[in-house]
């Protein structure tokens, strides 16, 4: 069997901290977790490969073992229990054998074994038939989930198939464009026993409505005539909850803004709340005015100026 470089397994460099293995673990692991490679025997040879090498780096006690012996590994057992450095440049007399750097006679190999893990593996930490059981998180996965605006103003439940499963989650109202909901325990099997992954969904909200949303405000256009906006009155504005029936003053401005308290969108995760809905009056002006209505404006027209 021959020395395994667990370092350049993970691709991370002798000096790399527990946090880079970690990192470089979980990046590797996901490229070529079982889940995503189906029937990949080449990918589930590199998997295994790379959880033996997260099992001896990311342990401080296998690092530090597994950093001393090198490529001395074949004698490791033997000389943990001589108390032999094979980094000492000198030889020791200890036990009645002679040690010094490349004469090992007198010692067999380690009887073990192991099936998931290497015969390195196996040889240099024993104990590899018990940690061919050790347990894994599952993949996580990643989904895209569209909503209409109105929606996603409602709490609802809702189907999807991810990876090729079929699953209902209910979708709160007040979502946001681009919010990330994770579901637990709906990714990918875990390894050997382990805990199931996650799904993390991104929800990508369209608008098909006269509506624009700014977090949990909307902002929305209202049309009112030309006589309610110089005489005053009432209009009604449309809401996703229903038309509201609201005052006009006398001569309102086009581009007035008024607000509706609580008229906006659902606060997320927060129930009977709601942002505020603001309206902007435009003027519709009268259009295939009959002689009369021409003579009353040009009247009103000389009223005005006669005030200047």
């Amino acid at each position: 069997m021959d020395y395994i470089d667990y370092y350049k397994v993970l691709d991370v460099t002798k000096s790399a901290t527990e946090a880079d293995i970690k990192k470089a673990y979980r990046k590797l692991a996901r490229k070529y977790h079982p889940d995503l490679n189906p029937n990949d025997k080449e990918a589930e040879k590199k998997f295994k490969e790379i959880n033996e090498a997260n099992e001896v780096l990311s342990n401080p006690e296998n690092r530090k073992k597994y950093d001393k012996y090198g490529k001395d590994w074949k004698h490791a057992d033997e000389f943990e229990k001589a108390g032999y450095d094979p980094n000492q440049q000198q030889s020791r007399q200890q036990g009645g054998y002679q040690y010094s750097e490349g004469d090992f006679s007198g010692f067999g190999g380690g009887d073990f074994s192991g099936s998931d893990f290497s015969d390195f593996f196996n040889s240099m930490y024993g104990g590899g038939k018990s940690r061919s059981q050790a347990k894994y998180r599952g993949q996580d996965f990643n989904a895209e989930l569209e909503l209409d605006l109105k929606a996603a103003y409602t709490t609802h439940k809702q189907n999807l198939t991810v990876n090729g499963k079929n699953i209902r989650i209910a979708i709160p109202a007040g979502v946001e464009n681009g919010q990330i909901i994770k579901i637990p325990n709906h990714g990918g099997p875990g390894v050997n026993g382990g805990p199931n992954g996650d799904l993390y969904i991104t929800f990508i909200i369209s608008n098909n409505s006269d509506f624009k949303r700014e977090g949990n405000n909307l902002y929305a256009e209202a049309p009112i005539d030309l006589y309610t906006a110089i005489l005053g009155g009432e209009t009604y504005i449309n809401t996703f909850d229903g038309k509201v029936k609201i005052k006009v003053p006398p001569e309102t401005q086009p581009g007035t803004k008024v607000k509706l308290k609580g008229k906006g969108f659902p606060v997320y995760k927060k129930e009977n709340q709601f942002g505020d809905l603001y309206i902007t009056y435009t003027i519709k002006l009268p259009t295939k005015l009959s002689n009369k209505e021409k003579e009353l404006f040009e009247e009103l027209a000389k009223l005005r100026s006669h005030e200047k």
